[in-house]
Order: structure tokens, then sequence, then C-alpha cells
């Protein structure tokens, strides 16, 4: 949604590609205001400028994050237990609160179980109705857990180390959201691998399962707006590649 010109050790540059991503720049600068507010361990992205508009773009200068992300199938789990617990004990404040969507089940229509029920799962090819649906119905069977800080997006590229493999910060928080802190331990174990959350709690590990079972937890962020999809048959057509390599 967004180009990213680097000023490394300065600044990035964000320039919206799209009318969308325009307006909704302000709001991801006031996400990034309050997590960097929350008393995080590690460094978070701060916007340096006032967002700019030019036409139907935006752009806007946020601090530069040392540190490079890691390869798939690399983490040490004491690491990235030790990042999902300060994500998970991070203290909502007025401001978090105010600026985060909680997603919920059901909405009118237009919770993310409302939507992968009724828009996604009768668009699938039939061999994979049933198993969608019946994984969808277990995960929909866990109990609710009170909402914390989750990034939406953890791991790989957003998750800066030092060489010695020190945590430096976490970077693009654009789908962050306060809802089940065992999303963020889905997204870091598909990319890093599931042992990778040895150091973390055996109850989140086995959400973490479960909310990546149904679709892909890589998915969810699309659902979770409560608002319509605008790009259904795209949205079929990457849950079903994930499918079939899923098995």
């Amino acid at each position: 949604m967004h180009h990213v010109v680097l000023f490394p050790a300065v600044a990035a540059v964000r320039i919206s590609k799209r009318s969308d991503a325009a307006a909704e720049l302000p709001r991801r600068m006031e996400i990034l205001r309050a997590v960097a507010a929350a008393g995080l361990p590690f460094a978070v992205p701060e916007p340096l400028t006032a967002v700019a508009t030019f036409g139907e773009h935006a752009a806007v200068a946020i601090s530069w994050i040392d540190g490079e992300g890691l390869p798939e199938g690399v983490g040490d789990p004491a690491a990235f237990g030790s990042l999902l617990e300060a994500l998970r004990g991070a203290e909502i404040s007025p401001a978090l609160d105010a600026v985060l969507r909680r997603p919920r089940r059901h909405a009118d229509g237009l919770g993310w179980a409302d939507i992968l029920n009724d828009e996604i799962v009768p668009r699938l090819p039939t061999k994979w109705r049933d198993g969608v649906r019946q994984r969808l119905d277990s995960l929909l069977a866990i109990e609710e857990v009170p909402a914390s800080l989750v990034h939406g997006d953890l791991g790989g590229s957003n998750v800066h180390f030092a060489e010695d493999g020190k945590l430096i910060g976490v970077v693009d928080w654009d789908m962050a959201i306060l809802s089940d802190p065992a999303i963020d331990a889905a997204l870091v174990a598909t990319w890093h691998g599931w042992d990778v959350l040895r150091a973390t709690d055996e109850e989140i590990s086995r959400r973490a399962w479960a909310w990546n079972d149904a679709v892909g937890v890589g998915h969810l962020h699309a659902v979770f707006t409560g608002e319509p999809l605008s790009r259904v048959d795209g949205f079929v057509r990457s849950v079903v590649a994930w499918l079939e390599e899923r098995g």
C-alpha cells in the first residue's frame, strides 16, 4: 500500500500508492505514537513529520530503526518468547484503545467469523469447504481472552535484531489491533517455525495453532477491519493457494 524510501540511520519515508492508503495514513501515525508511548522494551518507529498530502497521495517520514529481520525458518525461542510476553503485557492506554480496532467474531454480518463463514467458505472449491468450516468451528469454540496489544504482522522483516541477536525494534504497525495475543504467536510461528514458540505459554501456543489452522493467520487481517472485503475473489484465491500448499 506504500512505497518506502530509505535514508539509512536517518528515516524512512512512506508514500501511499492509493487514495485509500493516503486516507489511512494519519490514523497509522497515531498508532505509532500510541505504541511508542506504551513503554515497550524495544524501539518503535515514530513520525518525524506531519503527513503531507498531494493529489490522491500522502507521505510521511518516520524514525529509522536499526537492525535486520531474520530469514524464514530462523528464530531464537527465548527472544521471541520475550517479545510476545512484552506485547501481551503492554498496558492498553486510552490512546491505544482509541486508535486500535477490536475485531469481533460477529457484528451484523461484518465480524471476522461472519465474513469467513458467509462470504469465503461458500466460494471455496467443494473439497475444502467442510474442513475449513470445521476448523473455523474449532477456533470459535476457544474461549475468548482479554484483549492485548497485537502487532498483526509480526515476524520476518518487521522484527529487527542486532548482529549479536539482541532484539532492537519492531516496525510496520499498520495491522495492529487489540485482540488475542495468540494471533501474534501464530504469525511468528508461520515465518520462523513453530519450534520458536518453545518458550511461550502452552495455552497461547495451542490457540496460535487454532488461529492459523482454518485459512492461514496471515489472511485474517483483511477480515478484522469490521468492513466488507473489497476484493473477495482475490482473497479466496489466496486462501485456496494456502490450502493447496498446506495439503
